[in-house]
């Protein structure tokens, strides 16, 4: 008789995809008019999630090794979550605005977070797979959700055709590990590789295929191509939450992948990672620059921090996991922030989206331009606030490990961005006042703006919040 799995460590993704279920019948037989109580059901379900999440007893491995639950993937599901929330709260009232209410919204979201989650937890690269399709179907749908709008149609085709040039990177690249390793399952091929054994010429160019398919999920370069058109085009709420959560799980993945069962392998895929992050920082750095749409510079600003992020794990040491983790935990609080102050930008009632609509909006919306200016400030990472910590702790593991000229890039590059992000303060504190935006804000909106800046702000007085629950969550990934 087969012994059923243990489910424990899954009620989290059990629960959030039958929730997911059940609120899906409701919206069917409620009709159009319970997007707004579906929204807030939903979130009740990602705090409910996220209470399941933290009491998960681990480390435990189940469903035949396709699936771990361990402190690293608690930090970041709970990341996960917090953004899959933040996101949609900013939504409920941008959605009824323009029109795009429909129940489906919030549903496709707890879906996302439920495949978002299962990457977490992957312990194998076919139930990665899985996690993956199952987020990026979701996503695709929401970057179209937008459907009398051309530019969201078109963000939604675009990242449906290069979101399956990806899929198709991410299987030959599984398939060669597979072919030269004899296995898929992470536990099997650690042990495969324990002691330092030699890798074959095949194997690499498996990890070389797979990593090319993550490097695509987090907007890295050469990979990126996708990610301005797709932020520009998609619904603004929907944008935030492509450059939070989804960027959290991916950027979960990669680590989980390199460093779990290649993690003895660090010779073979430190090269790629090297040459992904200095790409995409100076790519960032260099192409926001022209920029003149507020998504499209966020856009490459996102590129950016995806190659900052990345110096920590090419470190491949537990300190650069730990400024990984770090560094994706302000960041997407900081993305969040300036995402809800792009929101504000509506003039008689029509969303604009131009950089040049900040001028002057310390004198329309002084608490707006505060916080604005604090998180513009953070992303340049300018200390005291929050972001200069992300880069310290990422540079630093850099250093460490004796990546010298990696660190010497990544800070050049925050340099030159730091360009973009002091324009808009100029422009906020130091220009005319073209036209004022419109007021009120929203108190959701208001809420998440506030809470993101006095984190930045605060980071510095209570750092040990993040960074402690982030260095138990490195140490047991390395065992130590």
């Amino acid at each position: 008789m087969t012994e059923l799995p243990e489910l424990a460590p899954a009620v989290p993704e059990i629960f959030l995809a039958v929730a997911a279920m059940a609120l899906l019948m409701f919206g069917v037989f409620k009709g159009q008019s319970a997007t707004r109580p579906t929204a807030y059901l939903a979130l009740g379900v990602l705090a409910v999630a996220a209470v399941l999440v933290w009491n998960v007893e681990v480390p435990v491995v189940t469903f035949s090794d396709l699936f771990v639950a361990d402190e690293f993937g608690v930090f970041m599901k709970l990341l996960v979550l917090l953004g899959t929330a933040v996101a949609l709260l900013m939504s409920i009232d941008f959605i009824e605005r323009e029109g795009m209410d429909r129940f489906e919204y919030p549903v496709l979201f707890l879906f996302a977070a439920t495949g978002m989650m299962m990457m977490v937890s992957a312990n194998d690269l076919m139930s990665l797979y899985i996690g993956l399709e199952l987020q990026s179907l979701s996503l695709y749908v929401v970057a179209a959700f937008h459907r009398d709008s051309v530019r969201s149609a078109e963000a939604g085709l675009k990242y449906f055709v290069l979101g399956a040039l990806s899929s198709g990177l991410f299987l030959y690249g599984a398939s060669m590990v597979y072919g030269f390793a004899g296995t898929t399952n992470f536990s099997d091929l650690a042990a495969l590789f324990e002691g330092g054994q030699a890798s074959s010429l095949g194997l690499v160019v498996g990890i070389a295929f797979v990593s090319a398919a993550l490097a695509f999920k987090v907007s890295a370069a050469p990979f990126h191509m996708w990610t301005p058109d797709v932020y520009e085009g998609a619904p603004t709420p929907v944008t935030a939450f492509f450059a939070s959560a989804p960027k959290v799980a991916a950027m979960a993945l990669f680590v989980r992948v390199l460093v779990g069962p290649f993690g003895e392998l660090v010779a073979d895929w430190q090269q790629i990672v090297v040459v992904t992050a200095m790409l995409s920082m100076v790519l960032g750095a260099f192409a926001a620059l022209p920029q003149t749409n507020i998504k499209r510079l966020l856009a490459y600003s996102s590129i950016g921090h995806v190659g900052y992020a990345l110096v920590g794990l090419a470190s491949g040491t537990e300190a650069g996991i730990h400024g990984v983790m770090i560094y994706m935990a302000i960041y997407m609080l900081m993305t969040l922030g300036v995402f809800a102050v792009v929101l504000t930008m509506r003039i008689n009632g029509r969303q604009v989206e131009a950089i040049e609509d900040f001028a002057g909006l310390s004198r329309t919306h002084p608490l707006v331009a505060a916080c604005m200016a604090v998180l513009m400030f953070s992303m340049a990472g300018i200390p005291p606030l929050a972001g200069f910590f992300a880069k310290f702790y990422v540079f630093g593991a850099a250093i460490e490990a004796g990546l010298f000229v990696l660190a010497v890039i990544g800070v050049l590059a925050s340099a030159v961005a730091a360009y973009y992000y002091l324009r808009i303060v100029k422009l906020m504190y130091f220009d005319d006042v073209s036209e004022p935006f419109d007021s009120p804000i929203g108190r959701d909106t208001g809420v998440v703006i506030a809470g993101t800046t006095l984190v930045m702000v605060l980071f510095i007085v209570f750092p040990s919040t993040i960074t402690a629950a982030a260095q138990s969550a490195a140490a047991a990934f390395f065992g130590s």
